[in-house]
């Protein structure tokens, strides 16, 4: 594949290191990306190379302020240097380089990545975060959707691409706005300019993806179009939106051979997800202030990850929904139709726990801090009597345990609280009962 530079061609960076270009790896709307190798490091680093129109000053100035101000976590491809090689020819810009295990949302949709349910939750989780931090580091993004995205399937780590474009939010110049199908209603109408508010609304639409391989706005009504062009985009994306599971109004539902995704996926989800979704795809079409804050998205997903319980008949992985309690509804497999019996669970807040020999408690479930990456606790499985288990406390302070009598026993770091209904854990912040 040939592009602007050779193989074998020697950069000099604004930082003075030096590169030089081995392969081209692709090319996009705005330039051409390749592998480096650094001298000073041995290491290959990610180049993209812009062509001559879209190396502009304004571009150059973003950069500029992307690498002085670093990034807002590690799950970035963040711009770290600029190398330009003559005054009046393009330039670009250095950034890690993605390893190959990770794959595209666009591999999901194709089964070409098959995560277990865990993973797909860690990596909606981690993706949220991710984005996160980009906002509270006061940036916005502008350009979320399933091509910026990459994850991990064994791990549920994800990175995320194409910064180049971020800005600060607030920022009115023009540049980037999004990609079709991910614009937020009152861009696609001309109305708004990208922001804090509608990076949330993309966020949603790719969150969709990730969970029921389906457009949230692509049911009936979209099936009925026969040529796709700007004027019934704009009609289904922007001036006439309607979820595909909008509770006061089906014309729009999944239309059964056709988009059965989102059939299938809808109702393998417990109710506080569907009820996110909903809220971003009903209230948060038209009023970008109410729509669902990554906190929301991240309380839901430590949920999820926290839920999975596992099929005794077939093994499959589905997940705990506390409404089906309430409703006293049974909890069906979703593969082998079998009803299955919720295992013992610890109940903190609104954290439902499900209890196996893998369950870890993590710091997110104690403080409520979003970190579900500290553990600070674990199932322990009594080695001389198999059907004793306790949690194990593998933090620095002491909890306390309380007893069906009432008795308060001190569990410190290092110690195990039995798993038995009717007691309970004081964890200091927050206390929490087996059920």
């Amino acid at each position: 594949m040939d592009g602007m530079l050779k193989a074998g061609t020697e950069l000099v960076s604004e930082g003075k290191n030096r590169y030089t270009v081995r392969k081209m790896l692709g090319a996009g709307g705005q330039g051409e990306v390749y592998e480096v190798l650094c001298q000073g490091d041995s290491k290959k680093y990610a180049l993209k190379w812009y062509y001559r129109h879209t190396a502009t000053n304004r571009q150059k100035k973003i950069l500029d302020k992307l690498i002085e101000r670093g990034r807002p976590d590690d799950s970035f491809l963040w711009p770290q240097d600029l190398i330009r090689r003559r005054k009046g020819e393009s330039f670009g810009y250095i950034m890690p380089l993605r390893p190959k295990n990770y794959k595209s949302i666009v591999d999901l949709m194709k089964r070409k990545a098959d995560p277990t349910f865990h993973y797909l939750c860690r990596a909606a989780y981690n993706l949220t975060q991710g984005y996160h931090a980009l906002h509270k580091a006061g940036y916005q993004y502008r350009d979320i959707s399933f091509g910026n995205v990459f994850f991990d399937p064994k791990s549920g780590d994800v990175m995320i691409c194409d910064n180049d474009n971020v800005v600060p939010n607030g920022t009115l110049d023009g540049g980037v706005y999004g990609t079709p199908r991910f614009m937020a209603p009152e861009i696609v109408r001309g109305e708004k300019k990208s922001s804090r508010n509608t990076d949330l609304y993309s966020l949603a639409v790719l969150l969709f993806y990730m969970f029921m391989l389906n457009h949230p706005l692509e049911g009936k009504l979209e099936a009925k179009i026969r040529c796709m062009d700007i004027h019934a985009m704009n009609r289904l994306y922007g001036t006439d939106p309607l979820f595909i599971w909008d509770p006061a109004d089906d014309r729009n539902r999944p239309l059964a051979g056709y988009q059965d995704n989102a059939i299938i996926y809808w109702e393998l989800y417990p109710g506080y997800l569907k009820e996110l979704f909903t809220r971003s795809f009903t209230v948060g079409l038209k009023e970008p202030a109410k729509r669902v804050t990554e906190n929301m998205w991240l309380s839901a997903f430590a949920n999820l990850i926290s839920g999975i319980m596992l099929c005794t008949d077939c093994g499959a992985e589905n997940f705990y929904d506390p409404s089906r309690d309430e409703e006293e509804s049974p909890h069906i497999c979703w593969c082998c139709h079998k009803q299955i019996k919720p295992p013992s669970r610890l109940v903190i807040g609104k954290n439902n726990i499900i209890l196996t020999s893998r369950t870890k408690l993590y710091s997110h479930h104690i403080h409520g801090d979003y970190d579900m990456d500290t553990v600070a606790g674990a199932v322990a499985v009594n080695p001389d009597n198999p059907s004793k288990w306790g949690i194990k406390n593998m933090t620095g302070q002491t909890w306390s345990y309380q007893r069906p009598d009432g008795t308060q026993v001190p569990v410190e770091s290092g110690r195990t609280a039995a798993i038995a209904r009717d007691t309970s854990i004081d964890f200091g912040d927050t206390v929490g009962r087996f059920e």
